[in-house]
């Protein structure tokens, strides 16, 4: 699965990144094109590559206590980040005034209780999915009428919530499938305006009941900041430690600066 725009080699201080390596690693880079996702691994290499060197260069050496958890690259890129990467804790303030700017973030989950009738159709099947989309909007049609749900639910739903009128009882994030909850946890109480289409068909909504998020006070959130703010000055610390050492290093076959890749997977 050469990648004909790749350049021939790769390598770091010497050392190549071979083409079987990168095709190994794609893996854990999807991306838009094979292109893309050849580049982002080529880079996750060479960026590994001058890590494990460096660490090296320091007689960085694992125990065996932590070789049972973690392979020998994995502590061995720990190890070099911990002595040599600098991430300050974030203070009082700085964690007060992330939570004063972002207070809609910090709030106990929605909870709903809805209703639904489920039109079941395959995902590859795009005549039948059209078809069963026409029999969702008639049926959201007859409920705008004035149709009782919980007899349509009954009669057409492939849910075996159907015996509940079609209830799926209180709902809180997490608890369905990304699509469904993506477009039913924003909607109003009420019959919702169009059906909702899933991985497993179409879905008539009604919004039985819908209870706001409590916002939480500091004390609650204060670590939860805290972690988030060292994490994202942590990651900002490591990315320019690895420009460093690639701007003291010999790369030949890829330049780190031309890829938005994150630069530490």
């Amino acid at each position: 699965m050469l990648n004909p725009s790749q350049p021939p080699s790769i390598r770091v201080n010497g050392v190549e990144i071979t083409d079987h390596a990168i095709n190994s690693e794609m893996q854990y880079h999807p991306a838009d094109s094979q292109q893309t996702a050849y580049r982002n691994s080529a880079q996750a290499l060479v960026i590994r590559e001058l890590l494990l060197q460096e660490a090296t260069r320091l007689n960085l050496a694992p125990n065996r206590d932590e070789e049972k958890k973690e392979t020998r690259e994995e502590i061995l890129v720990r190890l070099l980040i911990e002595q040599e990467v600098e991430t300050p804790e974030p203070d009082d303030k700085s964690c007060y005034t992330y939570f004063q700017n972002n207070r809609g973030r910090f709030k106990t989950p929605d909870l709903i209780e809805a209703s639904h009738i489920l039109l079941p159709a395959p995902k590859e099947a795009v005549k039948a999915r059209r078809e069963i989309k026409q029999r969702a909007d008639d049926l959201l049609d007859d409920l705008k009428q004035g149709a009782s749900f919980r007899a349509l639910a009954k009669a057409h739903s492939a849910c075996s919530s159907k015996k509940d009128g079609g209830s799926l009882g209180q709902l809180t994030p997490g608890q369905t499938v990304a699509e469904f909850e993506r477009q039913v946890f924003p909607l109003p109480e009420g019959l919702a305006p169009h059906p909702i289409e899933t991985r497993y068909g179409y879905h008539v909504v009604h919004i039985d009941r819908k209870v706001e998020g409590r916002l939480l006070e500091y004390s609650y959130v204060k670590k939860k900041i805290s972690d988030y703010l060292k994490a994202r000055v942590q990651r900002k610390a490591i990315s320019q430690y690895i420009h460093h050492l690639s701007g003291e290093a010999k790369i030949e076959g890829i330049d780190l600066k031309e890829s938005d890749s994150p630069l530490l997977q």
